[in-house]
């Protein structure tokens, strides 16, 4: 079984009524496609990203058994007014919920919250459980805040007690010291370090230790950092005892790859070699199958990369679906 745990949705249409900062949907003459219209953003979306059946024909086709769906990240429009934000949150979820209505087996969603608001966005996630999504997803930084940020502890804690999955998807954030063109590359990566880097160092991971959250693309560049952590948190390499007499900032409580091993992260990191690494470093307990589908192609089959790297049964089973249910909760018999 291969569970995807890092897929997108995007609503067929908005309100006719909706405020004039709402994304349109508007149709494509000829296709079933549809073009969003979303400030400068201009995307044409195939109807798999919105149509029940065809996301069911599209894993079937690549040997998927479900999918974590989440909204587009582009949806995560933090610089909305937290009123709006609010809304679009609302008419999201109520699409993603239905959606996966159509075949809860195969289809697993997860909705949005207005971040910028904390207090909007933490008092969203009731309503979010009792429509039946599994989570939320955010992105790697509030209008340039570290989600690790204490002003964001509150939420972390409310979904940990509702026992709500979490997925932060990597955003790039403009910077002056590298090209646009590094924005889906490079700044992708260090916002994935930085967002789980913060969790780590801002308190939170260790104030939740049963948040279940994953990051995408194994959080970007935090894998090659957390050793040199550890050594500056304890003095010593290669995870051996504590040499205080060398550690830079030494701390007693749990070592950064200790927090970093609570976290889960999806293994589209495009090399068989990197996913080695996160395996060694990590545990293949806390990786995850990740695509991107269909804002980017999966691979063919699904978890091509994967499946030809002779894993040990044990750790194959959870990359490919265990550790999936595992990060959403749910029984791993099911």
């Amino acid at each position: 079984m291969i569970i995807d745990a890092h897929a997108h949705l995007l609503p067929k249409d908005y309100p006719s009524d909706a405020p004039e900062c709402f994304p349109h949907m508007e149709a494509v003459e000829g296709s079933t496609d549809r073009l969003l219209e979303f400030g400068a953003m201009s995307f044409r979306a195939k109807d798999v990203f919105f149509e029940a059946e065809r996301r069911i024909e599209a894993q079937d086709a690549s040997g998927v058994d479900a999918e974590v769906v989440s909204p587009m990240p582009p949806l995560l429009r933090y610089d909305l007014p937290a009123a709006d934000g609010l809304s679009l949150a609302r008419h999201v979820n109520e699409f993603a919920a239905e959606l996966a209505s159509h075949n809860p087996g195969r289809l697993i969603a997860l909705g949005m919250v207005p971040m910028q608001d904390p207090d909007a966005a933490t008092a969203e996630l009731a309503a979010m459980k009792d429509a039946g999504l599994a989570g939320v997803e955010i992105a790697s930084n509030i209008l340039g805040s570290s989600i690790g940020d204490e002003k964001f502890l509150p939420f972390f804690q409310q979904a940990e007690r509702l026992g709500l999955s979490v997925f932060v998807h990597a955003m790039p954030s403009p910077m002056d010291r590298l090209p646009k063109s590094a924005m889906g590359t490079y700044v992708v990566g260090i916002e994935g370090m930085f967002a789980a880097a913060s969790m780590i160092l801002g308190g939170t991971a260790l104030a939740c230790p049963d948040l279940r959250i994953s990051f995408s693309h194994a959080a970007g560049g935090l894998a090659m950092m957390l050793p040199r952590a550890n050594y500056f948190w304890g003095g010593s390499w290669n995870e051996e005892p504590k040499d205080l007499a060398r550690a830079v900032m030494p701390d007693d409580g749990p070592s950064p790859l200790e927090l970093a091993r609570r976290f889960y992260y999806d293994s589209m990191v495009f090399d068989r070699r990197t996913i080695r690494y996160l395996i060694d470093l990590l545990g293949a307990d806390r990786l995850l199958v990740g695509s991107d589908f269909p804002a980017m192609l999966r691979e063919e089959p699904a978890a091509k990369t994967l499946r030809s790297m002779e894993l040990p049964d044990d750790d194959w089973q959870d990359i490919a679906w265990r550790n999936a249910l595992r990060w959403l909760g749910r029984p791993e018999h099911a």
